[in-house]
């Protein structure tokens, strides 16, 4: 599939997640098999471009294309600023976010807010589209099936947006007010596909090879997008796509492989972090890859009072050698729906 010009490598995406999806794990996912990955949200708010956070959200150095980063907020110009001015620092794609459900986020009228308000959601669309056409920069969004069960409107919204330029859609098959709670459904994923001649993408409840094999075949998307299923194991996408090309399983990764990728995970961090936060906001990726192994939660525990990352990857280093010298690949790990980020920040945004 296409977005715009951009020649996608293959149907798995990585889906936007605050705190999650930096250039680190961006490339890492990459690496490991995705065929696309989105930004973290970059905010729309100008006063908040020059802080730190946002520096590091628009840092694309060394990551292979295209580069696409999402923007959230709820006024259609200050989203068309916000786009020319990740255009201006690298971003090939742009993805509005009508998506997200945490409530600090939807309080503001932003994220999947933006459905229950119709008129404003397309005026946002438009002005971006605007904004990014001179530049041939496409425009995506991703959205929710609707602000709450009683009030769906996916497909209604996916038509005009299509009108109005939008080049791909992304689809998380639950409403705002299911946040993260209940299974996600497919079924309107699967409307808006029939709704639209653009790429549609589902998302939501994708943790296994046999679940992207069905959510593809229920919905007819063009593509899948994975959040939380791929925190703490980015070969994920490696293992889709070979079940998807032959219908069979690759094993699990080897312990060094893992210990190999998670360290070098590790050092890309802190270089994008610096010392003291990067040791910091590294505990949870650590604690993902670890915790389902045997002593994992304890290692967690013992690990997360470290405070430098020498002995941080020292630790690690450690609990890996030691788990290899009892078996060579990584137990499976069979993840359920919803077994990791129940934090509603997770596959949205925070300024």
């Amino acid at each position: 599939m296409h977005i715009g010009q951009f020649a996608m490598a293959n149907p798995l995406f990585v889906a936007p997640m605050a705190g999650v999806t930096d250039r680190p794990f961006r490339q890492l996912c990459k690496r490991l098999g995705a065929g696309y990955a989105v930004s973290e949200m970059v905010t729309s708010r100008r006063d908040l471009w020059d802080t730190l956070k946002t520096s590091r959200r628009a840092n694309h150095e060394g990551e292979p294309g295209p580069i696409a980063v999402q923007i959230a907020g709820t006024e259609a110009q200050m989203m068309a600023d916000a786009a020319v001015y990740n255009i201006e620092r690298g971003a090939q794609i742009i993805d509005i976010n009508m998506g997200c459900p945490a409530k600090k986020v939807c309080n503001k009228w932003a994220g999947s807010a933006l459905m229950q308000d119709e008129a404003l959601a397309l005026s946002i669309v438009e002005a971006v589209v605007a904004a990014c056409t001179p530049h041939n920069v496409p425009v995506t969004l991703k959205m929710r099936t609707g602000w709450c069960q009683t009030h769906k409107n996916a497909v209604v919204l996916a038509r005009a947006f299509e009108g109005a330029g939008v080049q791909m859609l992304a689809v998380h098959g639950r409403t705002r007010e299911q946040g993260y709670k209940g299974d996600a459904e497919y079924d309107t994923v699967a409307a808006v596909k029939a709704a639209v001649n653009i790429p549609v993408v589902a998302n939501g409840d994708i943790t296994t090879p046999e679940k992207a094999h069905a959510v593809l075949k229920a919905t007819g998307a063009d593509a899948i997008m994975i959040g939380r299923a791929a925190q703490g194991r980015p070969w994920i996408f490696r293992e889709i796509n070979h079940f998807l090309a032959t219908g069979t399983h690759l094993a699990p990764p080897l312990v060094s492989e893992v210990k190999r990728l998670l360290v070098e995970h590790l050092h890309d961090h802190y270089s994008l972090y610096g010392e003291f936060i990067g040791v910091r906001s590294a505990r949870k990726h650590i604690g993902w890859y670890l915790r389902e192994l045997p002593g994992g939660e304890t290692f967690r525990a013992q690990m997360n009072v470290l405070d430098n990352s020498g002995a941080q990857v020292a630790a690690v280093e450690q609990f890996l050698d030691a788990l290899n010298e009892h078996t060579d690949r990584i137990p499976h790990q069979g993840m359920t729906a919803g077994t990791r980020g129940r934090d509603n920040t997770m596959e949205c945004a925070t300024p």
